[in-house]
């Protein structure tokens, strides 16, 4: 492409300052440098992980910054050393990545790469220490090493996923994030047989997931478990054929499941993140075979306490990250369930908005609207 080797000038969504609104800025995004790709993002999601950082409640604060990791993209141009992305390749950012290369890439069982795992608090490239986004000559911060709130954005090669070409972006963007990391922790961690009987813990948008997976699997009984009754409706069409409020009931809501379930839940995915939530996902499960899976991220000072005879009478307790999936390897056939039917990604999104709106899309989610709200880039 002729912008190769170039600075792009192009609008993007800057974060100034925590908690206020983004603003809309040109801004200058450097060209790729070694295992990095630059790619042109024509369609984003709002993530309630980018709420929270925006936020910037109880973690270091990192400011001018530009926010935005659930996306879909084409590659533009590729630094020295890429040699499995091309110009035109059609892609999905991930927060995290796959070296392929170190003792967790080469493990089947792992997805936690060693160079290119989440991390929150750096705002640059790992390559050189500095942001490829500036504004006169003053570096933007990079966001969990994707930033695609902006037209144009720099990833290193190992956070991007080459995608089936035909997969329509503007719907396929939602899983490079919560909806995969939903869906793995049923399909690869909790793994419910056939017929068996699951509980979720959270409804939102990741729940939501873990429930389609469940669906996907074969359970026969879906039981959603949320403080908010207006969720339930819309469960359904995730597969979820039962609902318990704990706020209904005035006994712990793993003795109100035990009942339901005549002794407790086969498999249990926990999408909340509160501490409670997670013990009572873990308690809830059947002893003998029962399953418990966390998926939600906890307050950094909660403490999990439980019996260890919850443990010994046969419960197994589990936690993912991204749902076990390993970002380029994985993410491609996830997309590859879209396209054969297998998985629906249209109704998780509820809203779409033009770029110059993002900042409907924080109100949105604020006021518990809607799933996944797609942000148009090209408006």
């Amino acid at each position: 492409m002729a912008t190769a080797g170039k600075v792009i000038k192009c609008k993007a969504a800057v974060a100034w300052e925590a908690g206020k609104p983004l603003s809309i800025e040109e801004v200058e995004v450097a060209p790729p440098q070694a295992m990095e790709v630059r790619v042109k993002i024509l369609f984003t999601s709002l993530c309630h992980t980018d709420v929270y950082f925006w936020e910037a409640k109880g973690q270091t604060p990192v400011f001018p910054r530009i926010f935005g990791h659930e996306a879909g993209g084409i590659v533009e141009s590729v630094g020295e050393g890429v040699t499995d992305l091309a110009p035109g390749d059609h892609v999905l950012p991930v927060f995290t990545g796959e070296c392929k290369e170190c003792a967790h890439c080469k493990s089947a069982e792992s997805n936690m790469c060693d160079l290119l795992r989440i991390n929150t608090d750096r705002g640059v490239m790992i390559g050189d220490g500095k942001s490829r986004f500036s504004i006169n000559g003053k570096p933007i911060y990079h966001f969990v090493g994707t930033s695609t709130f902006s037209e144009y954005t720099v990833m290193h090669v190992g956070c991007v996923a080459k995608i089936n070409p035909e997969a329509p972006l503007d719907k396929v963007c939602v899983l490079s994030c919560g909806i995969s990391t939903g869906l793995g922790a049923s399909i690869n961690v909790a793994k419910p047989p056939k017929g068996s009987t699951v509980a979720i813990f959270g409804l939102g948008a990741v729940g939501l997931a873990a429930a389609e997976g469940a669906r996907i699997a074969g359970a026969s009984r879906i039981i959603g478990v949320d403080l908010n009754a207006n969720r339930f409706e819309e469960a359904k069409k995730f597969g979820c054929t039962e609902f318990v409020n704990p706020k209904d009931h005035n006994k712990p809501v793993q003795e109100v499941l035990a009942e339901m379930t005549n002794g407790g839940v086969d498999r249990s995915v926990e999408c909340t993140g509160n501490i409670n939530a997670m013990i009572q996902a873990f308690e809830c499960v059947h002893d003998g075979w029962g399953v418990a899976v966390l998926v939600g991220v906890p307050h950094k000072d909660a403490e999990f306490k439980t019996h260890p005879m919850n443990f010994l009478n046969e419960r197994t307790l589990k936690g993912t990250f991204f749902g076990n999936y390993k970002p380029r390897t994985d993410l491609p056939n996830v997309v590859e369930l879209y396209m054969k039917k297998e998985l629906e990604v249209e109704k998780f999104i509820t809203h779409s908005v033009p770029f110059a709106e993002i900042n409907k899309a924080f109100d949105l989610m604020a006021k518990g609207e809607g799933i996944r709200c797609i942000i148009r880039t090209d408006n």
